[in-house]
């Protein structure tokens, strides 16, 4: 539980259903949505199931490409750090679409 500052305001019933439905677009409670506006971020909408679909298929991509280069090494036949390098690679790639979609932006909003 966060400990701080109580702060309690009121919004017209427009506002406050507007508040409801970006919170429920972006799976975030109204409190975590005014919380990264506050910070200056700019939740992003919950993404459909073909983007984990493909997270789950790249993962399992990266996965195999680490217990290729594993066994490679061990034997002794295969350019190995090449095989790191794709793996390392295909993690960032990962890692970039998790940003596109699920993190937060930094907003441009000029008040900040």
């Amino acid at each position: 539980m966060r400990k701080g500052v109580k702060k309690q305001f009121w919004l017209s019933k427009e506002e406050a259903a507007e508040l409801k439905r970006k919170a429920q677009c972006t799976c975030l409670s109204e409190v975590a949505v005014i919380r990264y506006l506050i910070m200056g971020y700019e939740p992003k909408p919950k993404t459909d199931e073909r983007f984990f679909e493909a997270m789950r298929e790249l993962s399992a991509i990266g996965n195999n490409i680490n217990q290729l280069a594993a066994k490679a090494n061990s034997l002794g036949f295969v350019d190995a750090p090449m095989l790191y390098r794709e793996a390392e690679r295909w993690h960032k790639f990962q890692a970039d679409i998790e940003s596109v979609f699920l993190r937060p932006d930094k907003s441009n909003l000029k008040w900040q």
